[in-house]
């Protein structure tokens, strides 16, 4: 029997990326896999090449749609596993950026986060086992140049995580966060598009702009950030919580 047979895991964000590593690696893991986000032809997609997985649609910044969407993944048994990796990203300078778009990233990031939160922990704070993993980012615990929103709403995550792991400490909740560096993914392609519009460089200088931030020189793979929130989730993780989990080869 795997380790995480007979749990239910809800993964936001979870068609692409990280989002998808992760339900793929919790799947292997045991745990029945219900994916959510905003394209659900792509969720179902994804949903397709995972055993057993299921595709919910799920809009974090809307309070209707969290709770439609969690209450159709409890048709199937109480949530004991949340991953809450929707997140978005952007780029500019501080004196031009606007107050919708400082909102606009708080509402994904950090209030999503929330409502999503908020909508499992009843039932966590009295389940026998129960796992919130936050994905963050190694903008959670230092500063960037130009990504002052995501900076503010990462650090607002890792907060949020280690305030939650204090104040459920007696029940048998976990909150952790993950913290990665420049990951392989559609958000860092972006940020390579970017770099490469504003600067007029070509993807190999703009792709060594993002990787001169990690030491060993190489973007890091969403499966590499899979395994530290599986093992978040296993039941050999009971002790750890309130952490902030660095996966940024050596940055931090």
């Amino acid at each position: 029997m795997s380790k995480l047979t007979g749990h239910r895991a809800v993964i936001t964000g979870g068609g692409t990326g990280i989002g998808l590593a992760c339900a793929k690696s919790l799947a292997a893991e045991g745990a029945q896999v219900i994916i959510m986000g905003r394209n659900l032809t792509r969720l179902e997609a994804a949903a397709r090449t995972i055993p057993g997985a299921e595709a919910i649609q799920l809009d974090v910044t809307d309070a209707d749609s969290v709770d439609k969407a969690f209450a159709a993944a409890r048709a199937g048994g109480e949530i004991d596993i949340l991953v809450n990796n929707a997140g978005i990203a952007a780029a500019g300078a501080f004196h031009r950026t606007s107050i919708e778009e400082w909102q606009r990233i708080q509402a994904v990031n950090v209030e999503g986060l929330v409502r999503c939160t908020q909508a499992v922990i009843g039932s966590m704070m009295k389940a026998d086992y129960a796992r919130v993993v936050n994905i963050a980012s190694i903008a959670g615990l230092r500063g960037g140049a130009y990504i002052a929103p995501y900076v503010a709403s990462k650090h607002a995550v890792v907060g949020l995580t280690k305030s939650l792991s204090l104040e459920y400490a007696h029940t048998n909740a976990t909150f952790n966060a993950v913290c990665p560096g420049y990951v392989e993914t559609a958000i860092v392609d972006n940020s390579i598009a970017n770099i490469m519009a504003k600067t007029g460089r070509s993807r190999e200088d703009a792709l060594a702009e993002l990787t001169k931030n990690n030491p060993q020189g190489r973007l890091i793979q969403s499966e590499e950030v899979a395994e530290a929130v599986s093992f978040l989730c296993s039941p050999l993780s009971g002790s750890v919580s309130g952490q902030a989990i660095t996966i940024s080869g050596g940055a931090i």
